[in-house]
């Protein structure tokens, strides 16, 4: 299956959005990553294209196609900028994910949900 399969600019197979093959959109389009890399974001606006590829790695999951929306970058907005109480709360959540229930001592990384525990706790140790 080749690039061409997933070539169609009029977006009469693909649920009526235009659909380019990985690597090929028009210029003036990002998808998400893209926009967010560029300090955008799509900013309520639709998608106006997408682009598909193969790839083995969804193969149980989507037949191992992948889709990925395109946006309009002219339309596109600017990132909000989180006020300084957002922040705070952010900081506080992602230390309370630090926090082992077990033992009380906050780690250096997130406590995994596998095992609800730090990895102490659950009976592995660390490399150092």
């Amino acid at each position: 299956m080749g690039r061409r399969v997933f070539w169609d600019p009029t977006g009469r197979r693909y649920g009526g959005l235009p659909t380019y093959p990985w690597r090929m959109a028009p210029e003036g389009l990002a998808t998400r990553r893209q926009l967010r890399a560029a300090g955008l974001r799509p900013g309520g606006q639709a998608p106006v294209a997408q682009l598909m590829w193969r790839s083995r790695r969804y193969q149980a999951r989507t037949r191992g196609v992948r889709v990925a929306y395109l946006y309009e970058i002219a339309k596109a907005k600017p990132c909000r900028i989180p006020s300084a109480a957002q922040l705070q709360a952010l900081a506080k959540a992602l230390a309370a994910r630090r926090i082992c229930p077990e033992c009380g001592i906050e780690q250096p990384y997130c406590i995994p949900t596998r095992y609800g525990a730090c990895l102490s706790c659950h009976g592995w140790e660390l490399a150092t």
